[in-house]
């Protein structure tokens, strides 16, 4: 991108005609400080190969690692990077007039079409600098990775933002999601109301509701993120549209008998 004191267009427009967020494009650092950012990352690394780990079980192992830790500064670190132990826990506010809920559809699906269901979750991104946050809308059958954004954030424009690319490629009958505030904002569930896919939240806690998007995440975490560094968010935006390119199009799938998302994607 040019850069602002030198550019004809603005920075909205470039973004526009980039495709590109511009929640990804105002990155400024997180105030962590250097200490904090590797426990982080360390979290990041052992929540991706145990999800089912709480607060208390990822203070235990990073002391056993030798961090002098607690369970209140774990937790912190936890909730800024949008962590969440997989067990069902107490719900300890009700919703707020911006928040609407649905029930779990998929208890016993019979999914044997692309388009059947969606889903869309968010995890953390680690750079040199920070951190950022990576959503992906993933369609259940062929595991096509439909659209994907960026954000320095956790604010519910990136999730609109990937919501309408994937639209333009297909609807789904169910969109299933977590009860993340971003996706049971009144923005996000009326933009799938008006278009009249019927909405699916997960049990609050209860990752395994999302298997499929897990799924993707650990792939993305052990085959790009953690074998790399990303400098900057520019950096790890070309690297992870690079891997999404590869997972859709060359990156064979057992479940789906050895053959690309893509291939099943497209074949329906």
């Amino acid at each position: 991108m040019i850069e602002p004191d030198h550019a004809y267009l603005s920075i909205t427009e470039q973004c526009e005609l980039l495709n590109l967020a511009r929640s990804s494009y105002y990155y400024h650092s997180v105030g962590e400080t250097e200490d904090n950012l590797h426990l982080m990352r360390l979290l990041d690394e052992q929540y991706t190969r145990t999800p089912f780990y709480g607060i208390r079980k990822m203070t235990a192992w990073l002391q056993m690692q030798g961090y002098a830790v607690n369970h209140k500064r774990v937790a912190r670190l936890m909730r800024t990077m949008g962590l969440e132990t997989i067990y069902p826990k107490p719900r300890m506010t009700m919703p707020g007039d911006n928040e609407r809920l649905y029930p779990y559809l998929l208890r016993n699906p019979t999914i044997d079409r692309p388009n059947g269901v969606w889903s869309t979750d968010i995890t953390y991104i680690r750079t040199t600098k920070g951190f950022v946050y990576l959503v992906a809308v993933l369609d259940w059958f062929s595991r096509y990775v439909l659209s994907w954004e960026l954000s320095v954030t956790l604010d519910v424009t990136f999730c609109l933002e990937a919501l309408e690319r994937a639209l333009r490629l297909g609807h789904p009958e169910i969109f299933n999601t977590d009860q993340e505030v971003q996706f049971t904002s009144a923005e996000f569930t009326q933009r799938l109301e008006t278009e009249r896919i019927r909405i699916s939240h997960d049990g609050r806690g209860r990752a395994l509701d999302n298997i499929f998007v897990e799924r993707l995440w650990r792939s993305v975490k052990y085959d790009e993120v953690y074998l790399k560094e990303y400098d900057t968010v520019p950096t790890a935006r070309r690297n992870l549209q690079e891997y999404f390119e590869f997972y859709n199009h060359e990156r064979l799938h057992q479940a789906l008998d050895y053959k690309t998302p893509a291939a099943v994607h497209s074949a329906q």
